[in-house]
């Protein structure tokens, strides 16, 4: 029963994926897209009551469980917003079933990658697994086939191979420093094996290939100055994957840096992870706060928001500590969940009003009101004001912070305030300014979005003791 519900959780969406391909109407397959999801979510669900035996390939232990349950999640709520956004799109042109065809089939590829990539017990197999849900998302982000969607996703693939090469020589630097201690072959590979063996390697080695990692992976989190897909990305592809690449693509990498930071962490003759991630935590978070002003495109705004906020829990998982990994634990799973829902309103927004540009979008708690005052709540959320769940995270990333380096907390919360006034500027006008533009007719489901939005709201205001406590035991873990 335990071996089943591990590889039902890679299974399902494999097994979807195949089916989905070769089914050409829309309907059956959006059907299909969000019971596969569900059923996959539900699996995951089950990870809490019973314990999978760990093996030299898959792993399942407290780390990841947190972010199986999570990736599932919002991969379920997501589909279920895909099918009205896809739908719609079908109405108006923009997509052939054809399209739909392959667009439902990479959905369910995608979602085998990222399960794969969190289970994974072998270094390699995680980074095949990045890697595939690479390919899948470039795919998806020019499936609109024009000429900035196919530039978007030449330049993700572009950048994202490169983070990925510099990853693999990473990874391969991890073996070469195991096989001395080790021996050559699967257990040199072997991450419940490096982490209990990693005080006899060659920390000479441990300490470059970790460069390579952060640079590699870090790529894929979108830390700056390595982002420079990310924006694109969001802006021109469908938004659903936008959602997915906020909310899920991003915490798969730095789980896969977190992994290897662990291997680091084993080892007292390498240097600290920790300094590394602040820094460059710190330069997201400034640089995608001043970002923010100058945005005209409502998606690319709010992926400069996802690096700020990737900044964070990258700096609140390299101060490092109890406090501190709780708070990232916690920051990226709000993090996860409101940006996610401010994508949700988003996509409806662009079918509304038939644009993405911000000057032609105003009043929208006039003349969309759910719509409207969805976002407004999202924005709220997303720049951190109580009682919502993003405050309390930030509130213990800042307050652990200052016990420790308060010049760092100082310029933590310059960048969160500078993040605050651009989304604020921004959307001000698209929610309460005078009505512009055509208002389009479309079905849109709500539910995922509010879904979203009351979680975060709930989070700030009440944790069950039993999600803390897990929080917590993960956060010890991490170190």
């Amino acid at each position: 029963m335990t071996v089943d519900a591990l590889a039902a959780i890679l299974l399902i969406p494999a097994v979807s994926a195949a089916i989905l391909a070769l089914m050409p109407d829309y309907r059956p397959t959006a059907a299909i897209n969000v019971a596969a999801s569900l059923f996959t979510f539900l699996t995951a669900l089950s990870l809490f009551v019973i314990r999978p035996v760990s093996g030299p390939y898959l792993l399942v232990d407290d780390l990841n469980k947190v972010f199986i349950v999570l990736t599932t999640f919002i991969g379920f709520t997501t589909s279920v917003f895909s099918a009205s956004y896809i739908g719609h799109e079908i109405a108006v042109g923009r997509l052939t079933p054809a399209f739909v065809r392959f667009y439902h089939a990479m959905y369910q590829t995608l979602m085998f990658a990222l399960n794969l990539a969190l289970v994974a017990n072998n270094i390699g197999l995680m980074w095949v697994a990045v890697e595939v849900a690479t390919l899948t998302t470039v795919l998806m982000v020019g499936m609109y086939r024009t000429h900035e969607a196919l530039e978007a996703a030449w330049k993700y693939f572009i950048l994202g191979s490169v983070g990925i090469a510099l990853a693999l020589f990473g990874t391969i630097l991890v073996y070469m420093a195991a096989r001395p201690v080790i021996g050559e072959g699967l257990d040199a590979m072997v991450w419940t094996v490096l982490v209990k063996r990693a005080s006899a390697f060659d920390p000479a080695l441990l300490n470059v290939a970790f460069v390579f990692l952060l640079l590699g992976y870090g790529t894929k989190v979108g830390l700056a100055p390595l982002h420079a897909w990310l924006p694109d990305a969001h802006a021109e592809g469908p938004t659903p994957i936008s959602a997915v690449l906020s909310g899920l693509l991003l915490n798969v990498a730095l789980y896969a840096l977190l992994r290897f930071k662990m291997i680091l962490a084993a080892s007292t003759a390498t240097i600290a992870p920790g300094p590394l991630m602040v820094v460059m935590g710190l330069i997201s978070v400034i640089f995608a706060s001043l970002m923010l002003y100058r945005r005209r495109d409502i998606k690319r705004m709010f992926a400069y928001s996802s690096i700020e906020h990737m900044g964070i829990i990258v700096f609140a998982f390299g101060m490092g500590g109890p406090l501190a990994n709780l708070a990232g634990l916690l920051h990226m799973t709000m993090h996860s969940l409101t940006k996610s829902a401010i994508f949700f309103a988003v996509g409806h927004i662009a079918q509304v009003k038939g644009t993405q540009k911000i000057d032609d979008i105003g009043g929208l708690t006039v003349t969309n009101p759910v719509l409207g005052w969805g976002l407004m709540l999202g924005v709220v959320a997303i720049v951190g004001l109580p009682p919502l769940g993003i405050f309390m995270s930030e509130f213990l990333v800042i307050s652990s912070t200052f016990a420790r380096a308060p010049w760092l907390a100082a310029i933590l919360v310059l960048g969160i305030l500078i993040a605050l006034g651009g989304l604020f500027m921004r959307t001000n006008v698209v929610m309460f300014g005078e009505p512009k533009g055509i208002t389009k007719p479309t079905e849109a489901s709500y539910v995922p979005m509010f879904a979203h939005l009351a979680l975060v709201c709930m989070a700030g205001i009440y944790l069950p003791p039993a999600l803390v406590s897990g929080f917590t035991s993960v956060a010890r873990l991490l170190g």
